[in-house]
């Protein structure tokens, strides 16, 4: 016997051995059938029993005497085929669509070395922004760490959003100084993992590496995400001085950055003046990363061999049809392939069809189809697509529709968004409807005046344009929970959402001051000709105005303070809880 057909035969299992219990059924076919076939003789109601043996031949003539063996033998053919027999191991194409990528940023002491002119701080800035201006699409995070690891933007399409903060990355915005790497990678793979990616790259900006930082590459990439390494420094190193004053030195420690790759089924390679670092990992081509993922890594299924017991069993299905049946069924078995289009969707995995649903919602959304794209999110029961479902009926002007799928997100998942996004629709609802115009109303256009949002009132944040919610479909990069600034006790608008939303909080603050300035100083207010003119205000509605504004001015309107004060907060929590996180 020949070697091949040996490994097969020893390789030989069933992939779905449970439906081998329907072999049990064939015994209580064989005696129904037997049954069948005794009442079906016509002198049975003519001649006594006990003299049909004498008068009728028992044995079956012509095709009658093979009906119950073929039968038997159709049937064990069916099941077997059910059963799923397979004996090889086959290929098996690892479909991602494009590659999410989280970017873990060493903001030690140790990065203000000047081993790398100006500083290594300097460096890595300009090479962020050259990975966030050049990378060919694909979901992109960024998180910084030094003793410990905090989110500095969650998962999102828009890497201009995240390239916002690069300016405000230095050693002085984080909590407590340290190089964990080790905690960065488990930080970094705990976004992806809640953003519902199964595989993603993460990427280590740092100069060495630790037994805990390997150990959590390896536990990184058993989960599917694939840790690289751009090194930080030279080998020769440098001195800088510590967050406390003290003087150390700071050198390039390759072997253990390799190592680290190593363990987290990525790549290592120094920091280089071009891009020849980026182009070597494949972190600027999402499906280049797919490529290097996919090295190394068991794509190999077993094949399901039933499919071979069909033309047998098929012929054998020949012979139950009598006359001229059997032509119409080779007819139809020949017209069948020309259908393999249409049935194309009935061989989609569950996954693949939520994720062709989600397209098409997205596209749907993009187009302003906000009532279709919300009734596509509504077949798919994740927290993400219940999300972008509350977008779309906000978008619509369905407020309570899009409060309560806010409301089905977060019991499924913590999602900042959805919850400011939620206030905001509240806050919308509360507000007057303009003459004219009754709540609900829908599909209001960018720019509207009565649109929520351009009256001062906060609006939902979209999850499906240039905002942390923007996916693959359309949003599957669910923000990672985040303690915000105002989770403590102080109002949750004091912390913008971005820089341009800092902005424009800043100038509309400056123009209400100004037409109050105006008016106490009996100047006419420009912007307010041809509006009906307000009640003159009372002593308590002076007296909170002025503590607003008070207030207001407090703010800090730079990203590195918001990013200081956010990071210790969350690590004022985490110290409370004892680091469960």
């Amino acid at each position: 016997m020949p070697t091949e057909a040996i490994t097969a035969l020893t390789a030989l299992h069933l992939l779905r051995p449970q439906w081998l219990w329907a072999l049990l059924a064939l015994p209580v076919l064989v005696a129904w059938w037997r049954a069948r076939q005794r009442r079906a003789s016509v002198w049975r109601g003519a001649v006594d029993a006990h003299l049909l043996p004498h008068l009728l031949d028992a044995t079956p003539a012509g095709s009658g005497r093979w009906a119950l063996p073929l039968g038997v033998l159709g049937y064990a053919l069916a099941v077997v085929a059910l059963a799923g027999p397979s004996w090889r191991q086959v290929e098996q194409p690892l479909w991602q669509s494009q590659t999410p990528l989280v970017i873990a940023l060493d903001l030690s002491s140790a990065t203000l070395a000047p081993d790398l002119p100006p500083s290594r701080l300097a460096q890595a800035r300009a090479k962020l922004a050259t990975l966030l201006r050049e990378r060919n699409g694909g979901q992109v995070g960024l998180v910084a760490y030094a003793g410990d690891a905090f989110t500095v933007a969650p998962l999102t399409d828009d890497a201009g959003n995240v390239a916002l903060f690069l300016d405000a990355l230095a050693p002085e915005v984080m909590p407590v100084d340290g190089q964990r790497s080790d905690r960065a990678i488990a930080w970094s793979a705990k976004l992806l993992r809640q953003a519902n990616f199964e595989r993603g790259g993460i990427l280590l900006l740092t100069d060495h590496a630790d037994d805990a930082a390997r150990t959590a590459a390896a536990k990184a990439r058993a989960a599917g995400y694939r840790v690289s390494v751009i090194g930080l420094g030279s080998e020769t190193g440098a001195n800088y001085q510590g967050m406390d004053g003290s003087i150390a030195a700071a050198r390039l420690d390759r072997g253990s950055l390799q190592a680290l790759a190593a363990q987290g089924g990525g790549r290592y390679t120094p920091l280089t003046a071009d891009n020849a670092d980026l182009d070597a990992l494949g972190v600027l081509d999402p499906a280049v990363a797919d490529a290097i993922s996919a090295q190394g890594e068991q794509g190999r299924v077993w094949q399901d061999g039933g499919y071979w017991l069909l033309p047998p069993l098929m012929l054998l299905a020949l012979l139950a049809f009598r006359r001229r049946a059997g032509l119409a069924v080779l007819l139809l078995c020949a017209w069948l392939p020309w259908q393999t289009v249409q049935a194309a969707d009935l061989w989609r995995r569950p996954d693949q069809a939520a994720h062709a649903r989600m397209q098409d919602a997205t596209r749907a959304y993009r187009k302003g189809e906000f009532a279709r794209a919300a009734q596509l999110y509504e077949g798919i029961d994740t927290a993400t697509a219940h999300y972008n479902r509350g977008n779309a009926l906000a978008k619509a002007g369905q407020y309570p529709q899009a409060i309560e799928a806010y409301d089905q997100a977060l019991r499924r998942q913590r999602m900042d968004d959805a919850v400011t996004n939620k206030r905001a629709v509240e806050a919308a609802m509360k507000r007057k409807p303009p003459p004219g115009k009754q709540p609900g109303q829908k599909n209001p256009q960018p720019g509207d005046p009565q649109q929520p949002g351009n009256d001062g009132q906060p609006s939902p944040r979209d999850g499906l344009g240039g905002s942390p919610q923007s996916q693959q479909p359309a949003p599957k990069d669910t923000p990672p929970p985040a303690e915000e600034p105002g989770s403590k006790g102080q109002p949750q608008d004091a912390k913008p959402a971005d820089a341009q939303a800092q902005r424009d909080a800043d100038a509309a603050q400056r123009e209400r001051m100004q037409r109050a300035l105006k008016q106490a100083q009996g100047k006419p207010d420009e912007s307010a000709k041809g509006k009906p003119q307000a009640a003159p205000e009372t002593a308590a509605q002076r007296e909170r105005r002025i503590a607003n504004e008070a207030w207001l001015k407090r703010v800090p309107d730079d990203p590195g303070g918001l990013l200081r004060a956010k990071f210790r907060i969350e690590y004022e929590r985490r110290q409370m809880r004892g680091q469960e996180e």
